[in-house]
């Protein structure tokens, strides 16, 4: 992780490498749409896992932000 990253790019980051895998899984069977829905929905598990493993004093409360950021997030890789 790019220490100097804030938590939306980071939460961007997040999206845009779930959904290169959703569409190298699925290629183009969905629509831009849905590959980002899936993306995100995988981002924020990776967020919970993160936070899951986290004490309040790691970065807990930059994991939070870049959950919320990823539900504000839309992003289309073409």
């Amino acid at each position: 992780m790019n220490k100097d990253m804030t938590a939306q790019e980071k939460a961007a980051q997040l999206v845009a490498s779930a959904e290169l895998i959703v569409l190298a899984e699925v290629g183009s069977k969905l629509t831009p749409t849905e590959r980002n829905s899936i993306a995100k929905r995988y981002a924020i598990i990776c967020c919970d896992e993160v936070l899951g493993y986290m004490g309040a004093d790691r970065g807990y409360a930059f994991w939070v932000e870049v959950k919320q950021e990823i539900e504000k997030i839309w992003i289309v890789i073409k």
